[in-house]
């Protein structure tokens, strides 16, 4: 019996920046499952509830009605897409990343900085 919603796309599952999010998300999940124990309970899950933090609050944006609320929860978001960058360099700094780990989660998340300043820019119009 097929389920009536599994073919269901909420709006925000659209955006370009939600689907980056989520890619994003899950590769630091596998960062964060390669971490030595005590860094993985500390730092690794700060990392992952602020990677995570990013498309909730795309999503929950999404829903809102007013453009006040929007850009509040799509500040939220690209507040936590900054996070991640102290996170990325001390992961780095302590040898568990190497350089191109680094480079490449820099640029997503500075990827992901640049398209939510663009997204509260369309809103704010």
């Amino acid at each position: 019996m097929k389920n009536e919603y599994s073919s269901y796309i909420f709006d925000f599952e659209r955006l370009e920046v939600y689907k980056l999010g989520i890619n994003f998300a899950n590769e630091v999940i596998g960062v964060v499952k390669k971490l030595p124990t005590d860094l993985r309970f500390s730092l690794g899950n700060n990392f992952i509830r602020a990677s995570i933090s990013i498309v909730s609050n795309i999503a929950e944006g999404s829903g809102k009605k007013s453009k006040k609320e929007k850009i509040l929860f799509y500040g939220y978001a690209l507040n936590s897409a900054r996070e991640c960058i102290p996170t990325i360099t001390i992961l780095y700094l302590q040898k568990e990343i190497d350089k191109t780990g680094k480079d490449s989660l820099r640029a997503t998340c500075i990827k992901i900085c640049n398209m939510l300043g663009k997204l509260i820019g369309s809103v704010k119009q």
